[in-house]
């Protein structure tokens, strides 16, 4: 195996980001993005002096000037500290997105990252709010645990779908981007949200193609938990098999029919896609499945059709999303490639079709 293909293989079973690695084997530059702007620089910048703003007001507070404010002192300083927290809160999570998720070059992976990281501080600054009005620890403890029985009880299936939008994060079934298939549901992910998912349909009851069909579709996640998950674009190998079917007469030259069909669909995929097929063997070889045979060129099989005409089918490799856009170009070739010989390829005529 050459050593540029080890390479690659490599990348693909070493790499937590899959996608990323096989970009990588293309030689695909990326875009790189700076890791904080001038205006963010700024934001920061204003949430230091807020900040030590409000350290300025705690320690104001211990004059005997505010004495005044009586029994309501302490929780004048329990809110100004509260709100030194929330404000710190705010600005790590801003500094950790800019500086840590921002300069990631997968933009699933940012989207992903950001959703915890808003999660995460948005539980942090609850709590810091919970012991603000509760200057009983124990007190808040209590009052939480049974708020969230009750919460349990009455909110079942959205608590249910938040765990399933944990177990998308974690294992990923399907991510921002990816085109899956959950029950009757088909489409684009566009949005992983807490409770739902929202995906763009394409196809659909309008339409026989692979094309959007202006809808858009929302489950909730916790269907992950029950249903299979078909992903057309998983990160290791995002390509599906395809087929195009020509019936034409036992007396046709089926050698020229194959080497035709196959040239032309192998002209229309092109090199770089057929490449990813090796990365692809070299990958099944280390599984169980290791005897698959997977071919790197698109192929032709002929099969006896009922009604005493031969299938011609070639299968090839395409992008889900570029399916029917290839397959609508490849029919027109494959069509005028095969009438140019009408001697050596014979299609059903009149009634016969």
């Amino acid at each position: 195996m050459p050593d540029e293909l080890k390479t690659e293989v490599e990348q693909v079973k070493q790499q937590a980001e899959v996608k990323q690695a096989l970009k990588h084997t293309t030689h695909a530059p990326e875009p790189t993005k700076p890791p904080a702007e001038t205006k963010d620089k700024v934001w920061l910048t204003g949430q230091v002096l807020l900040l030590a703003t409000l350290a300025v007001f705690y320690y104001l507070l211990t004059f005997r000037f505010f004495g005044f404010f009586g029994k309501y002192l302490g929780l004048l300083h329990r809110a100004t500290i509260g709100a030194m927290a929330i404000v710190l809160v705010i600005a790590i999570t801003k500094a950790v997105d800019l500086y840590v998720v921002g300069p990631l070059l997968s933009p699933v992976s940012r989207y992903n990252l950001r959703r915890v990281l808003r999660l995460i501080a948005g539980v942090v600054i609850l709590l810091l709010v919970i012991s603000v009005l509760f200057q009983n620890w124990y007190t808040a403890v209590v009052s939480v645990g049974l708020i969230s029985l009750t919460l349990g009880l009455a909110l079942q299936t959205p608590i249910t779908s938040f765990i399933g939008w944990i177990y998308i994060m974690i294992k990923a079934p399907y991510r921002v981007g990816d085109r899956i298939k959950i029950e009757d549901a088909t489409g684009d992910v566009i949005d992983v949200g807490y409770i739902d998912t929202t995906l763009w349909e394409f196809g659909g009851d309008y339409l026989s193609t692979d094309h959007p069909s202006g809808r858009i579709i929302k489950f909730p996640n916790s269907r992950v938990l029950s249903q299979a998950v078909y992903n057309y674009t998983w990160p290791i190998f995002p390509y599906i098999w395809n087929e195009i079917k020509f019936s034409v007469a036992y007396e046709s030259d089926l050698e020229f029919i194959a080497q035709t069909m196959e040239r032309v669909a192998a002209e229309e995929v092109g090199e770089p896609m057929m490449k990813r097929i090796r990365v692809f063997r070299e990958i099944l070889a280390q599984t169980p499945v290791d005897q698959l045979e997977v071919r790197e060129r698109p192929a032709v099989l002929f099969r006896v059709n009922s009604n005493t005409w031969l299938d011609a089918i070639v299968r090839y490799l395409v992008h889900p999303k570029e399916a029917g856009r290839v397959k609508s170009r490849l029919i027109v070739k494959l069509l005028a490639a095969l009438n140019a010989a009408p001697d050596r390829v014979m299609f059903p005529k009149g009634n016969a079709r």
